[in-house]
């Protein structure tokens, strides 16, 4: 292993630096020319000059909170002396916005995936029991149970599974506000999603979210694999799970007749995502994704950031590479959403971090954005879509969503995500059917420990062993593999199946 310094300085406008390790109080740390004069837990940062009270504190080269009282030379940086504090940011438009260096169509590589009569790809086949409300979750799950524990696939190689996507909502809802739209346009993109060979719908028949309405609003018609009924309509429980259980058997053949072939990677959309982060996320695993984004994109494929809560404070290094001036201001304009909704229900943006995020060394919400936005690379922002908006520009995008995983990557499967790849540093587990997830690991130590869960480790970029790029290539060429067909330890575990979450906002009656 190459001799590395026990702290990463990131930038030289810094004055804290990240340890490698856990540092002992009286460690002199020769690099930045300072002695630790307390213990300095792995992650979190340290005091490489004295930073006077009310002077702003800098990590990546930018401002991540300020001194709440005087800070000397060598003594931990943490909740107990850094507090946060709104920061003026200078908002540019544009001026980094550049085309990427794109690879010739003839050299781009490609995967083995599922090419719909729509057009779209899916990596997986499977087929999905929607519960349009949660009085009907119960039937949904188990007319999924009977197909997939109880022998229902049996033979039928090509198909990956029977999916039931329940949900908490549905009803006394507002059918003209944000949250009923949220819901809708969630339903309708999984429903319509490349990684489903078939649909069956399931209602109860008195709910708000009518089957019908999300029919009519979004153009959908009954197919031989597309299905739709109600409980009340069909005659109760038991009448309904048979009746669903009979049109999914008459879809199997149709189903199970779907063959991978040859595809170009401009068909996959790859969603970003980040959770249990910790003080190492945003100098591997993240920026490591943010060079596979790139290489993406320089395929001609697409990759979708979201969490707006948690590119609060960063916003200013993505309306730099905005597409356009529009761009950069609809940006802006969630921002502002996101700001008046937390002072509308009494909180504030900064209650992001969690309790495992600052165990593991972050500690404002503007350190965790900066770290997080890596994860999106350098490739020119060309598009900021809303919650579960069908993402139709190729390369960069932005979904907004809250920073809560399973709501924000719903909301990125809806879109059209057919790949995940999720980031974590304290050791994230879920799964999101229909679309695979790649789990990256931060830091050796958790990936050791948690070895059975993490897909890859980047934590070589922190001991030295691997430079970002040789990470970020290793992350590529995996989502390549995994969108052929290669599982993930995720969905060996058969992960997926409590994950879907579509966002609710506003008053439930």
């Amino acid at each position: 292993m190459p001799q590395v310094s026990p702290v990463i300085l990131l930038s030289p406008l810094d004055n804290v630096a990240v340890a490698r390790s856990p540092v002992a109080a009286g460690s002199m740390l020769e690099e930045v020319g300072i002695t630790a004069t307390e213990a300095i837990p792995q992650g979190h940062k340290i005091a490489i000059t004295g930073i006077a009270a009310g002077e702003p504190v800098r990590k990546y080269g930018q401002i991540i909170g300020f001194a709440s009282m005087p800070i000397e030379p060598g003594q931990h940086v943490h909740t107990q002396n850094l507090e946060m504090r709104d920061v003026e940011q200078d908002h540019h438009f544009s001026i980094d916005a550049r085309e990427p260096d794109y690879v010739p169509e003839a050299e781009r590589a490609r995967f083995m995936g599922y090419r719909r009569s729509s057009g779209k790809v899916g990596t997986r086949n499977y087929i999905a029991v929607i519960s349009s409300v949660n009085c009907s979750a119960t039937v949904s799950k188990a007319v999924a149970d009977y197909f997939n524990r109880q022998g229902g696939l049996e033979g039928r190689r090509n198909i990956d599974g029977v999916v039931a996507l329940t949900h908490g909502g549905g009803c006394a809802i507002n059918t003209q506000a944000e949250g009923y739209q949220y819901l809708t346009r969630t339903i309708w993109g999984y429903a319509m999603h490349p990684n489903f060979g078939g649909v069956v719908m399931i209602g109860l028949g008195c709910e708000t979210n009518q089957i019908s309405h999300i029919k009519d609003m979004y153009g959908l018609t009954e197919s031989p694999t597309f299905r739709t009924m109600n409980i009340q309509g069909i005659g109760g429980t038991r009448k309904t799970i048979e009746a669903a259980s009979a049109v999914i058997r008459e879809m199997l053949d149709d189903v199970d007749a779907a063959r991978r072939t040859s595809e170009p990677v401009s068909e996959l959309t790859l969603a970003l995502e980040c959770g249990g982060s910790d003080g190492y996320s945003g100098i591997s695993a993240n920026p490591a994704l943010g060079y596979a984004s790139d290489l993406l994109v320089r395929h001609g494929g697409t990759t979708i950031l979201s969490e707006t809560p948690e590119i609060y404070g960063a916003e200013h290094l993505l309306t730099r590479r905005a597409a356009s001036p529009e761009v950069a201001r609809k940006l802006l304009e969630r921002i502002e959403w996101w700001r008046d909704h937390a002072e509308r229900n009494k909180a504030e943006l900064n209650n992001n971090p969690s309790f495992g995020n600052k165990a593991g060394g972050l500690t404002t919400i503007l350190e965790k954005s900066l770290g997080a936005v890596a994860k999106g690379g350098t490739s020119k922002l060309n598009a900021v879509y809303e919650y579960a908006e069908p993402v139709k520009e190729k390369g960069f995008v932005f979904m907004d969503s809250p920073g809560y995983d399973p709501v924000a990557v719903t909301g990125q499967v809806a879109s059209g995500a057919n790949m995940i790849c999720f980031t974590t540093g304290r050791g994230s587990t879920s799964g999101f059917k229909p679309a695979p997830c790649i789990k990256l690991a931060t830091n050796t130590a958790m990936y050791e420990h948690m070895v059975d869960d993490m897909d890859l480790n980047c934590g070589g970029i922190i001991t030295g062993e691997e430079t970002i790029e040789q990470s970020g290539q290793r992350i590529f060429d995996k989502i390549v593999s995994v969108a052929s067909g290669e599982q993930t330890l995720s969905e060996q575990y058969d992960y997926g199946n409590n994950e879907f979450v579509p966002w609710q906002v506003g008053a439930v009656m």
